[in-house]
């Protein structure tokens, strides 16, 4: 049980909780939450912004997956909205700086389904190398061509890999482990696996690849980082493959590079516009094109995956909810908490500005409360304070601390 001091109720059950989960999560999700005591409304697919903050009066819990966007307005109207859990790896689709600024704890599952994109990518790089897509299809209609013209082997040739995270180092590894030679481009430091060897810059990775693999981030400064300029960079017959994100690639220059020839070959799983549903039609410049595979956003889709999304996101929620843990969460401080046990937690999300922590702890004194324990972590905009007292305490002293100057959102765990 917990009481809430920005909606103006202070206490209610768990099954009083409201959560509400779009986009079919896993089913892993809704058992763990619900065996937790927590309500569970679940959703098949995403919902625009006007229909989304219609449905989200009087949710708590948010659960998404990457096609719904929660944007500064969404927020603005979430009346009770305490936390926002993607069950992918991505938060670009989630405004992160406004849910800080609303004490709203966002969380997210950056290495549950890394495994899945890796094996596909292998997949996808083996598939493009011999060509099977077109020859499957020519299969299809009876037509027999049996050749070596233009198959190879990944044996000895060079994976150029674009973000070298955890995606993009595990590939290192496995591709590697199959003979290629592999080289990475990342903007921040990272340390090269096996004999992957570091490029300095992009340029210098695209003219040595014969196969670049993209596995970069969502942020806005990526949009378009492959265009026209960078796939005529490109080896002659190289292959290209993106399963990041769907507006770091030109496709319009990648359908060009793909029809004059100088791109043998592309893998693509994600797409700058993606239909919300299954329900919804598709169309890409990219249809149609020779030696072009076309997958819908399903990199991180096995179920081994979304069953480990599920199960990760749903501990994430419940550490935050019942312990006010923010360990992995992506955009307040991160506290690391024990279970509270014989005593009140209180959380005080507040901005990060001198005095909050002297007032809170002055109010504190004032009321007659016994501090059993007490954390503070802050970042550049937000600070989280956590202390624990005992049992006994007035009512009185959560208003005054509701009120303190700075605070964004207080809560009591009982």
């Amino acid at each position: 049980m917990f009481a809430e001091g920005v909606a103006g109720r202070w206490s209610y059950p768990r099954n009083r909780i409201k959560m509400l989960l779009l986009e079919n999560i896993h089913a892993a999700a809704v058992e763990r939450l619900e065996e937790a005591g927590y309500t569970v409304e679940t959703m098949k697919g995403a919902l625009d912004e006007d229909d989304l903050i219609e449905a989200i009066k009087g949710v708590h819990v948010l659960g998404i997956r990457s096609k719904t966007n929660v944007s500064k307005r969404v927020l603005e109207h979430a009346d009770r909205l305490l936390a926002v859990a993607a069950f992918c790896i991505g938060t670009n689709q989630i405004d992160l700086d406004a849910a800080a600024a609303h004490g709203v704890a966002v969380f997210n599952a950056p290495y549950s389904n890394t495994r899945s994109v890796v094996e596909l990518a292998i997949g996808l790089t083996i598939v493009l190398m011999r060509d099977v897509t077109d020859k499957s299809a020519a299969m299809h209609l009876g037509q027999w061509n049996k050749s070596a013209t233009g198959s190879r082997e990944l044996r000895g040739k060079t994976l150029g890999i674009v973000g070298y995270g955890a995606i993009g180092s595990q590939l290192s590894v496995l591709a590697e482990g199959l003979g290629m030679r592999v080289i990475f481009h990342d903007l921040s430091e990272r340390l090269a696996l096996g004999n992957a060897r570091r490029m300095r810059s992009l340029d210098a990775l695209l003219a040595e690849a014969d196969v670049v693999s993209l596995h970069v981030d969502g942020r806005k400064d990526n949009a378009d980082v492959i265009g026209a300029a960078q796939f005529a960079k490109m080896k002659p017959g190289a292959l290209f493959l993106n399963l990041s994100r769907g507006h770091v690639v030109d496709v319009d220059a990648l359908a060009e590079a793909v029809k004059s020839g100088r791109i043998a070959g592309a893998a693509v799983d994600v797409f700058p516009e993606e239909p919300r549903t299954n329900a919804d039609p598709f169309a890409s410049p990219l249809q149609g094109l020779k030696n072009v595979i076309l997958s819908p956003h399903i990199g991180g889709s096995t179920e081994e995956a979304q069953e480990a999304i599920a199960e990760f996101a749903a501990e994430r929620l419940l550490g935050y909810l019942n312990r006010g843990d923010t360990t992995f969460c992506v955009n307040l401080p991160n506290v690391q908490l024990a279970e509270v046990s014989r005593a009140h937690r209180l959380l005080h999300i507040h901005r990060n500005q001198p005095g909050v922590l002297a007032e809170l702890n002055r109010a504190l004194s004032s009321a007659g409360l016994n501090i059993l324990g007490q954390h503070l972590k802050t970042d550049e905009q937000t600070g989280y304070v956590i202390t624990d007292v005992d049992r006994g305490y007035d009512p009185e002293v959560l208003k005054v601390l509701r009120d303190l100057p700075g605070t964004v959102r207080f809560r009591i765990l009982h």
